[in-house]
């Protein structure tokens, strides 16, 4: 829709993970690194982790196009909480082999053929489960077992595991030391830094042909972030929805303000949808209006007129009453002549430690009617 008005040949920011804007950020760089090295290994288990959104099926989908015409017989897995033979018929499926009917010991048979083929065709076989985190206990097993196949000594699969955050603490569960054993490298990937929102945004416009229609001013990018947490997938929803309300605005500057116009509209279909709170990191508040800092400040200004007026009466109080406490102790505190003098009844005389009681009260009252104002001031 907005495509014809900005003068694009596509759409930049769509979910679907589409290789050819493959963003190598700092983490995506070292986690392609390592699935790179482990295919160089031909054995063992690579592992990559990361939150929802970060990229993860997006390395996969680049690295398969990296591999394309290398000899590498490649299958993805995308696990939902499968047992260990449904995996086994999933895995049989992705290279054609039959798998109704057939037991558990013909699957594995079936397989070990087909991966030995494809070594004596001089292939490596690949494979690569996404959403690792959803296997159970058992699932992840037939997966070690897989590993043990070999031909004249030489493995015959190769698995890269990729799961959620919480895929780090399931490989460190008791009894899965032999599947830990068999992993040569593992990645955890992170969000993009505040100062890889800006290449990554531009990146993605320049690859369908942006020319600074819409103009994005700097301020965007440090707001982006704040939202977005760096999440490439927030990233993504976040711009693709900004652009198409500058294109509704007929505009083609894109400031803080119409992003966090759209902020706060994906905030309230979010609340209307009854889902839980974002996960955008603390401190991100939408650009305020100047009309309404002045209209909500006007009321605030008066209580801190009153606060003041207070602040100060109530100093006048207590500096009166400390000099009457201090008066009333000089006489006990000066130094008694050494004849017997009559003693005359003045009034009421107030010991030592209740006047040094009664002046640190009312030094901490003082202490904390100042805090109270400061507070008032900065809020």
């Amino acid at each position: 829709m907005y495509e014809a008005h900005f003068n694009l040949t596509g759409k930049p920011f769509q979910l679907n993970p589409d290789p050819r804007f493959f963003f190598r950020s700092t983490g995506h760089k070292r986690a392609l690194a390592y699935m790179r090295y482990g295919l160089q290994q031909e054995q063992g288990f690579i592992v990559v982790t990361g939150d929802v959104g970060t990229g993860k099926t997006m390395l996969v989908n680049n690295l398969f196009r990296e591999i394309e015409g290398q000899g590498v017989v490649a299958a993805k897995i995308v696990s939902s909480n499968v047992k260990d033979m449904d995996l086994l018929r999933l895995i049989a499926a992705e290279f054609d082999i039959p798998f109704e009917k057939a037991s558990k010991a013909n699957l594995l048979r079936e397989l070990e053929a087909r991966f030995t083929a494809c070594r004596d065709e001089g292939k490596r076989v690949l494979l690569v489960v996404d959403e690792a985190q959803n296997l159970p206990r058992s699932a992840l097993e037939e997966l070690r077992m897989l590993s043990n196949f070999d031909h004249n000594g030489v493995p015959l699969v190769q698995s890269f595991l990729l799961g959620q955050r919480e895929f780090r603490g399931i490989l460190r569960a008791p009894g899965l030391e032999q599947l830990r054993q068999r992993v040569i490298a593992a990645y955890h990937l992170k969000p993009l830094s505040a100062a890889e929102i800006k290449a990554y945004i531009e990146y993605r416009m320049r690859k369908v042909g942006w020319t600074d229609n819409p103009i994005i001013e700097e301020a965007v990018f440090q707001r982006i972030y704040e939202f977005t947490g760096g999440v490439p997938r927030r990233i993504n929803t976040l711009f693709d929805r900004t652009l198409l309300n500058c294109y509704l605005d007929d505009a083609h500057v894109i400031g803080p303000a119409m992003l966090d116009a759209v902020c706060l509209e994906i905030l309230a279909e979010q609340g209307e949808a009854g889902d839980e709170i974002d996960e955008r990191p603390e401190g991100w508040e939408p650009v305020r209006v100047a009309s309404v800092e002045a209209v909500e400040d006007t009321p605030r200004k008066g209580e801190l007129a009153e606060m003041e007026t207070r602040l100060i009466s109530m100093q006048h109080v207590i500096e009166d009453l400390t000099s009457k406490l201090v008066a009333a102790q000089l006489p006990a505190l000066a130094p008694q002549p050494t004849e017997s003098l009559p003693v005359v009844d003045d009034g009421p005389r107030f010991p030592w430690w209740t006047t040094t009681f009664l002046t640190a009260l009312i030094v901490l009252a003082i202490v904390a009617l100042s805090l109270g104002y400061w507070l008032m001031v900065r809020h």
